[in-house]
């Protein structure tokens, strides 16, 4: 069982951006009708979401987090002892967006830097990795980054996900203490037999150049090679089973029961599923924050998203335990579990902002000026 124990680190702080974007579901009716819209957005619960700029990143988002947080809690570029970003949406195929964060940023060079490439369960396996590191190393503060900007390869016409993937960045500051009971539980599972559920088939470099050909799916949706796929059932499925199955593990392993967490910051897949979900389980729909019906399915960074829309505006001054929940593309899934304070989690910022020297539109602004 991948069950992780550590101690003698806390989640310092929490914060997200989105972009300054929003569309609202029921502008989908000229394009796929009033029914269909009205009958996706009963089942889903989205009912706007913030989509990025053609040219703005979740990095982008995820540095006006890291930004804002750095600064709240007073800690300086040159504290921070890792960069994890986890994520399916990077700047570029290479090199790792870690390595644009840090620059960006002012992090040292002393610091370590690289990509996960994950989904909806990158909150979850990020913080794993990245308390691991702090473990077994002298780092004593890290900057986690999660998120995704999942619409830009959605097919406009896809009924199935072109109004449900929202856009974000979010980042968790982690810290080592001296109080032993500052503790961050994670179980992870994976399941590869799962990859073609979720997956975008070409632009990898399985498929390099792959055929931008409009086709008609056996579900009744125009998609090309270069554009999200989503097996519903298959998902459907593993969610209502291969979820609760290992939240109760969680809770097993943990010795914990529902009514212990103030707070479930789950992946916001689609509102039936998390209903479904917290119904297996016996956890209290009430403290499930929703954000679906504002800022749609965001990936990775929906959790954030979730407890910075609860709390990011709260004036208490106080310790809240969180039970966080990613599952999705891979297939992956896990749980995790940490204490945080309220006054540590920012609101939820709105940004447009593009890393302008980040966009290379011809291959000669590679080139050194002297």
């Amino acid at each position: 069982m991948a069950f992780f124990k550590f101690n003698n680190i806390r989640v310092a702080g929490v914060a997200c951006a989105v972009p300054r974007n929003e569309v609202k579901t029921e502008t989908y009716k000229s394009l796929f009708g009033d029914e269909e819209v009205e009958k996706f957005m009963e089942m889903t619960g989205v009912r706007a979401s913030h989509r990025t700029l053609e040219h703005q990143t979740c990095s982008d988002l995820g540095f006006r987090a890291a930004s804002e947080l750095l600064a709240h809690k007073g800690v300086k570029p040159e504290e921070i002892g890792a960069v994890i970003f986890s994520s399916h949406s990077p700047d570029y195929r290479r090199p790792a967006t870690a390595f644009v964060l840090q620059y960006r940023l002012g992090i040292p060079k002393e610091a370590v830097c690289y990509d996960i490439s994950l989904g909806c369960s990158s909150l979850v396996v990020g913080m794993q990795t990245v308390a691991s590191i702090m473990n077994t190393g002298d780092i004593q503060k890290a900057l986690l980054f999660v998120g995704d900007t999942a619409g830009k390869s959605v097919f406009p016409e896809d009924r199935s996900s072109a109004m449900l993937f929202g856009e974000a960045g979010a980042v968790m500051l982690l810290e080592k203490t001296d109080d032993p009971k500052d503790e961050i539980d994670a179980l992870v599972r994976s399941d590869g037999s799962g990859y073609r559920y979720m997956i975008v088939p070409g632009g990898g470099y399985r498929n390099l150049h792959a055929s931008e050909e409009v086709v008609m799916c056996e579900d009744g949706n125009p998609r090309t090679l270069m554009n999200s796929f989503i097996q519903g059932t298959s998902v459907f499925t593993f969610t209502i089973f291969d979820v609760p199955r290992l939240i109760k593990d969680f809770f097993a392993q943990t010795e914990t029961t529902p009514d212990q967490y103030d707070c479930f910051a789950f992946h916001q897949a689609n509102l039936y599923i998390l209903k479904q979900i917290a119904k297996k389980t016996k956890i209290d729909f009430e403290r499930m924050p929703i954000t679906l019906d504002r800022y749609g399915n965001t990936s990775g960074a929906s959790a954030i998203v979730s407890v910075c829309d609860k709390y990011g505006s709260s004036s208490e001054n106080k310790t809240i335990k969180v039970m966080a929940c990613g599952f999705g593309i891979g297939i992956s899934l896990g749980a995790t579990s940490f204490e945080i304070n309220t006054a540590d989690i920012l609101p939820i910022f709105e940004d447009d902002a593009i890393f302008e020297d980040g966009l290379i539109t011809d291959p000669n602004q590679l080139y050194e000026k002297k």
